[in-house]
């Protein structure tokens, strides 16, 4: 059984697809079992507690980058965590948790690498640039996580047309319903059956 962490720090819509899969048997080979915020106040917490996972908080803006490196490690460890799953985690991980965890960290992000991602690039600023630069189509992607934001090896990406009369908000929905919410139940359930090995970094 593939020990699954969920990395959260709002709300926790991506979570809640992750737990619905789950409930749907989607996952097979893997049980979420520690959803971790960097937020005491995220609603995410509450997402968990109603599934019945274990929490926990590790602060980011109470620590220094190292000690929250460090915490996160311990947490991880102290789970027996097999794999990393970032939802809507809006820290940048450190050198010893994407050291000890190396391809075995998944994000997804709210839009088709490589547009509109990298340090900044995040929630409903995502969504703002795609309509300001004027794409047609915008969507999700599900990539390893290594040192470079946004710039591990992609694994899954689904787009989603960009309608007119389009805010951030609505383009947002769009993309969740349509590809978040798709993407990351299945790339989960796709390394819990070892099928991610040939996407590894060396």
């Amino acid at each position: 059984m593939t020990r699954i962490a969920v990395l959260v720090s709002g709300g926790g819509t991506n979570l809640q697809a992750l737990i619905d899969a789950q409930k749907r048997g989607e996952i097979p080979g893997g049980e979420i079992v520690l959803v971790l915020s960097s937020r005491r106040d995220a609603y995410a917490l509450e997402r968990a507690a109603k599934a019945g996972i274990p929490t926990a908080v590790v602060p980011r803006r109470e620590l220094s980058s190292q000690e929250f490196d460090r915490r996160l490690c311990e947490e991880l460890a102290r789970h027996q965590i097999d794999l990393v799953v970032l939802a809507g985690f809006l820290s940048v991980l450190g050198t010893e948790v994407l050291n000890r965890y190396k391809n075995r960290i998944l994000n997804v992000h709210p839009s088709l690498i490589p547009s509109f991602c990298g340090p900044g690039m995040y929630g409903l600023k995502v969504h703002q640039a795609a309509l300001e630069r004027g794409v047609k189509v915008t969507g999700a992607t599900v990539h390893l996580v290594n040192e470079v934001v946004d710039g591990g090896r992609i694994l899954l990406q689904k787009a989603v047309e960009v309608l007119p009369g389009d805010t951030p908000e609505t383009l947002q929905r769009r993309v969740m319903e349509q590809a978040e919410w798709v993407l990351l139940p299945k790339a989960v359930a796709m390394f819990c059956r070892g099928e991610l090995k040939e996407y590894m970094e060396s």
